[in-house]
């Protein structure tokens, strides 16, 4: 599939890309070996594979879901840059 120099112009617009005229034949050419790549990875036969999200086998680390009372307010707040009477601190930003 090739693309033209107006279809590129409006990809480069769509995309809030600054082209040049004098650019947009390049960019015509290197979208237009995108998409020729994209057809032949369309012809790959990927019949029986699973879909996967990593090249690497990989489960969440899993912890016990129970149920706390959350008492570890002063573990919290120790991260905090200013806490006080148990709230985090922030700056006024409405006078």
């Amino acid at each position: 599939m090739s693309i033209t120099e107006d279809q590129a112009r409006k990809v480069a617009h769509l995309a809030r890309i600054a082209v040049d005229d004098a650019a947009l034949p390049a960019l015509a050419r290197e979208l237009g070996s995108i998409l020729h790549f994209m057809e032949q990875l369309n012809e790959v036969d990927v019949a029986g594979v699973e879909p996967m999200t990593s090249v690497t086998p990989m489960r969440l680390k899993r912890r016990k879901d129970q149920v706390t009372s959350g008492s570890m307010a002063d573990r919290i707040l120790s991260n905090a840059p200013d806490a006080r009477e148990g709230f985090f601190a922030v700056p006024k930003v409405v006078e």
